[in-house]
């Protein structure tokens, strides 16, 4: 109902906004076609702001999304996709604006086709065809050289011009094939399965110029893809510029940003690598002139010293060495023998004064009976007995007479 007011009964701002909120809200959800403009996404909000401009025109719409909406979608939603919002338009009366609450987002167009990639490149990467490990080193110096692109093509001519130019040498086998549109897939994977099954070609480049997204499709074809990983020879990727990334940069051995690049890659300089022998060839002989004057400087060294320059004398200063050990030998030996010696003197003196024919030598006898007994008492003997006395040179055999203590003789 349209508000009756007079510049005597104005209506305020409140009443207007809430009649406006009150109308829009009775409209129902709808479909929208655009392209997001602006996305934001503020740390703690669970909504999600994107602006939604038209394709044509130069006009655009404020969209609020669910933050869980937004980061269900794969491809993630990025800023210039194209998409279809099913949202119920909303008046937000305390500021005046007006949005679409979105219940749903989908890709179109191009955004579609870039989300099928997506699915395509994570399903493919989940099977590990992407995997590091599994690419090839290319050959230093390929025998020959495969390569996949479109007759009489730019790419084609940039990558034999160039490899030629860095090394004249270098062998192609050209296996032409459409490069854009429909069949472009399949005739490549021909292509690639004939130089694969050639034992001359050691590496082989597929190449094509820039273009747009829609012309590069062919080279995220799941088949391509597959094809690729099976081959048993290394592969490189010439898609494009810079800039562009069909999946098969992803599948490939070796991804070169331009034709010109994948030449580079491919084959070696010849003035590069010519310079670089005569480098290593200086280096080496630096290295030999340095090693063989050190050596030399050592020799000589070692020829200066005194030993080498007079061997004999070491010689000499040994054999001084041999004589005075020799004379300090025997010195102690014959300092050992005195000593010794004079030990036998004294010992055999001490034997002597010990011995007891050295005490019968002295006056002394040894009495004994017939039978050898030591008489060492008068009680061992009677007068009658025969005896027998031991002196110094000989034995004095004699009969006793009588005995006497040495009481007796005291008395």
């Amino acid at each position: 109902m349209a508000l009756e007011t007079s510049p005597e009964q104005p209506a305020p701002v409140r009443q207007v906004a809430n009649a406006i909120s009150g109308w829009i809200d009775r409209l129902g959800a709808i479909w929208v076609e655009g392209q997001i403009a602006q996305l934001s996404k503020r740390p703690g909000l669970q909504t999600v702001f994107i602006t939604l401009r038209d394709s044509v025109a130069d006009i655009s719409i404020p969209v609020t999304a669910s933050r869980t909406l937004v980061d269900s979608m794969n491809p993630p939603l990025v800023e210039g996709a194209s998409v279809l919002i099913h949202g119920k338009p909303t008046f937000y009366a305390n500021r005046g604006t007006l949005s679409l609450q979105a219940r749903d987002i989908r890709m179109v167009g191009l955004g579609e086709l870039l989300a099928q990639v997506e699915r395509r490149r994570q399903l493919l990467a989940a099977e590990g065809l992407f995997d590091p490990q599994l690419k090839r080193r290319l050959p230093f110096l390929p025998r020959r050289v495969g390569l996949v692109t479109a007759p009489k093509s730019a790419a084609e001519r940039d990558v034999l011009d160039n490899a030629r130019r860095r090394w004249p040498a270098v062998q192609f086998t050209v296996a032409h094939a459409t490069m854009q549109g429909t069949r472009a897939a399949g005739e490549v994977m021909e292509a690639l399965a004939r130089l694969d099954r050639d034992d001359e070609v050691d590496v082989v480049v597929i190449a094509r110029g820039g273009g747009s997204v829609e012309d590069l499709l062919p080279f995220s074809d799941e088949g391509l893809l597959r094809a690729v990983a099976k081959a048993r020879t290394p592969v490189v990727s010439a898609i494009g510029h810079e800039q562009d990334q069909p999946l098969l940069d992803l599948v490939a051995d070796v991804r070169a940003s331009t034709p010109t690049d994948a030449a580079k890659l491919v084959v070696p300089d010849v003035a590069g690598e010519a310079h670089a022998v005569g480098a290593a060839r200086e280096r080496m002989r630096a290295l030999l002139f340095a090693t063989v004057a050190r050596e030399q400087a050592g020799l000589d060294a070692l020829r200066t010293r005194p030993a080498l320059a007079d061997p004999r004398t070491l010689v000499d200063a040994r054999s001084d060495e041999l004589d005075a050990l020799r004379q300090r030998a025997r010195r102690c030996l014959v300092h050992q023998l005195d000593r010794a010696a004079d030990d036998i003197g004294h010992q055999r003196a001490r034997a002597r004064a010990l011995s007891p024919l050295a005490t019968l030598e002295r006056g002394y006898a040894v009495l004994q009976d017939v039978d050898g007994h030591v008489l060492v008492s008068v009680g061992d003997t009677r007068p009658g007995a025969a005896v027998s006395v031991r002196v110094a040179d000989g034995r004095i055999h004699a009969d006793v007479t009588s005995t006497r203590t040495q009481e007796e003789l005291d008395e």
